[in-house]
């Protein structure tokens, strides 16, 4: 990661000082819970990723106000928006732990840190005005409305049993992807590109996330907790039919698929070594791995549209980084 940040290392600096001057609330318990998740860490990916893309595609044009860069004012309002999704994912899915500690629901409670995630949408969108660009504007509306609904239908198929892997895609696709998209699409935004560019920004920013968000859930059974800041089944736990769990649904044995259905319907994890076991004998996690990786080569296609460059050599890693993590 010290690598692929590199191009754009002052720009992320600026983007850490735009994060920590928007935080101030004259409301403490705001700056405490904004620190505290965004103090966490985390690879900063969206952000950087809003940061290569711009550097890649070409120079800042338009007119920007004064008191900061575009391209760092754009990237910290991704970073808001999505640290607000992490807020209300943990509340939703009655999370204990992330990156390692405890959620700031398990520290602050359900009630703050919903409303701290609210204000973290807020302030993005204040962002955006400052910005001033529609175009943007009207982007990050519809991508934090997709979010949302995103976050909705999950809630739904969650202890859903015969969730299709269609219906898995599109869960991924609005409720992750969509947000790796509006980051390269906007950054293009602000340097004026053309539409042909644009396209492929917003591509190579969807697939990107849709590789990474797939991988993530192929880790939920091969990472090591220490290492992912979670639990290793926690998904199971939530119900949540995921890719590798859908394969053994629609490929194992009557005994497997029943062990599935029951511990997705259940929400439990207490079956998770017998889980892992179909996993592993219906070649779940490599099935999902090689679905990843497909998508992980349009994104990588799609950067064949932007000028050579350090930052667009950047962007390929993080697009080959999301099948070969372990966190």
């Amino acid at each position: 990661m010290l690598d692929i940040r590199q191009p754009v290392i002052e720009e992320l600096e600026a983007v850490d000082r735009l994060i920590v001057e928007n935080l101030q609330s004259d409301v403490d318990l705001v700056e405490n819970i904004g620190h505290y998740i965004v103090d966490a860490g985390g690879k900063r990916l969206r952000p950087l990723l809003a940061l290569l893309a711009a550097k890649c595609a070409g120079p800042v044009q338009n007119s920007i106000p004064a008191s900061a860069n575009s391209t760092a004012m754009f990237a910290a309002v991704i970073e808001f928006i999505h640290t607000a999704t992490l807020l209300h994912d943990d509340v939703v899915d009655l999370s204990a732990l992330r990156r390692g500690r405890p959620t700031a629901n398990a520290e602050f409670g359900n009630a703050s840190s919903v409303l701290v995630g609210d204000f973290l949408y807020t302030r993005a969108f204040q962002l955006l005005v400052e910005l001033g660009d529609m175009a943007i504007m009207r982007d990050m509306a519809a991508t934090t409305n997709t979010i949302a609904a995103g976050e909705v239908l999950q809630l739904v198929r969650a202890g859903d049993p015969d969730t299709t892997e269609a219906q898995y895609m599109e869960v991924i696709t609005r409720k992750t992807a969509i947000l790796f998209a509006s980051a390269c699409y906007g950054a293009g935004v602000i340097t004026q590109q053309s539409e042909p560019v644009l396209e492929a920004l917003k591509q190579f920013g969807l697939n990107t996330g849709i590789a990474f968000q797939i991988f993530d859930d192929v880790l939920d059974y091969t990472g090591d907790p220490a290492e992912m800041g979670k639990n290793v089944g926690d998904d199971l736990s939530e119900g949540k039919p995921t890719l590798p769990l859908i394969h053994v649904l629609t490929t194992g044995n009557e005994t497997q698929r029943r062990l599935v259905q029951h511990a997705i319907r259940a929400k439990t994890s207490e079956n998770i070594d017998a889980i892992m076991v179909a996993v592993n004998d219906c070649g779940a996690l490599e099935y999902a791995g090689k679905v990843a990786a497909d998508y992980q080569q349009l994104a990588l296609d799609a950067l064949q549209v932007l000028p050579q460059n350090p930052s667009r050599d950047a962007m390929a890693e993080i697009a080959r980084l999301a099948t070969r993590r372990t966190s």
